[in-house]
Parts: C-alpha cells; sequence; structure tokens
C-alpha cells in the first residue's frame, strides 16, 4: 500500500476562517500582553527619572507626575495599572491617593516608596507593596511586574 499524505481522508483547513495573527492584530506587541503603564509619582526628578529608564527597559509604558493633584488627574482621566508613589510630595502626605486608586475599577495597585515613614503609620499600610529608598532596580522591576498582573 503507497504512502499517503497525512492531511488525506482529514477533515481540511477551511484558511478563510482562520484569522492571522500578526503585530497589527494584536495590538502591535509582538504577540506578547500589552505593556502595563505605569505611573511614578514623586517631587525628585532624579527619581523618577530612574523609575521612568529601568521601567521602559522593562517594557512598561511610564507616565510621571511630581504632585498629588498631577496624579489624580493621570489616575482619573488614564488607564493606569500600577501606581508608584512617594509618601511626601513637598511636603504633602500622598497616602490618601492609595484609597482613591483602591477604589477605581478595577483597583489599581500601589507601591507606596518611602525613606522616612514607618510603613505603618496610618494609611501607608494600604499599599499594595512598600519599596524602600534606596532600592534595588531589581526589587523595583520584580515589585512592579508582579503587581501588573
Amino acid at each position: 500500500m503507497p504512502l499517503q499524505p497525512i492531511n488525506e481522508g482529514s477533515p481540511t483547513l477551511d484558511t478563510e476562517h482562520v484569522r492571522r495573527l500578526d503585530s497589527a492584530s494584536m495590538g502591535d506587541t509582538g504577540g506578547h500582553a500589552a505593556p502595563a503603564r505605569i505611573l511614578v509619582v514623586d517631587d525628585e526628578p532624579s527619581i523618577r527619572l530612574l523609575c521612568r529608564v529601568n521601567l521602559e527597559l522593562d517594557g512598561h509604558e511610564v507616565f510621571e507626575a511630581d504632585s498629588v493633584a498631577t496624579a489624580r488627574a493621570l489616575v482619573a482621566g488614564g488607564e493606569i495599572d500600577v501606581v508608584l508613589l512617594d509618601v511626601h510630595l513637598y511636603g504633602e502626605r500622598s497616602d490618601p491617593l492609595i484609597a482613591e486608586c483602591h477604589a477605581h475599577w478595577p483597583p489599581i495597585p500601589v507601591v507606596l516608596v518611602t525613606g522616612s515613614a514607618d510603613a505603618t503609620q496610618g494609611g501607608l499600610t494600604e499599599a499594595d507593596a512598600i519599596l524602600p529608598k534606596p532600592f534595588e532596580l531589581d526589587a523595583l522591576l520584580s515589585t512592579v511586574s508582579d503587581l501588573a498582573r
């Protein structure tokens, strides 16, 4: 008996109904999940730059705010996946923003970045993660990636 092609006698594939997956149909992400949108809220430009560069190199889209008011506007107006939040912004406490982020649907996880505040104070315990300053870049990237899922 001669060898027969594998698909002979098998149902054929109707190529008209097969959707081709390319970068355009995947939202231009190269077949990967869309990058997480990270909001970095800190009054120190050097900290924002450090976070931005490293988070972008890790594949995230990064937005910056230097005040609670700017952060509120970005959280309210955009699809932010994770907020990286400094405790003190120009002397103003930022912890009320944690509850506001959690009130969104879906809730926005908050990584609290602190160099001076005790993590057990007031609303600080509501944060999803705490990153003490100075922080290791690996800790920043892994914390943000874990919460962005």
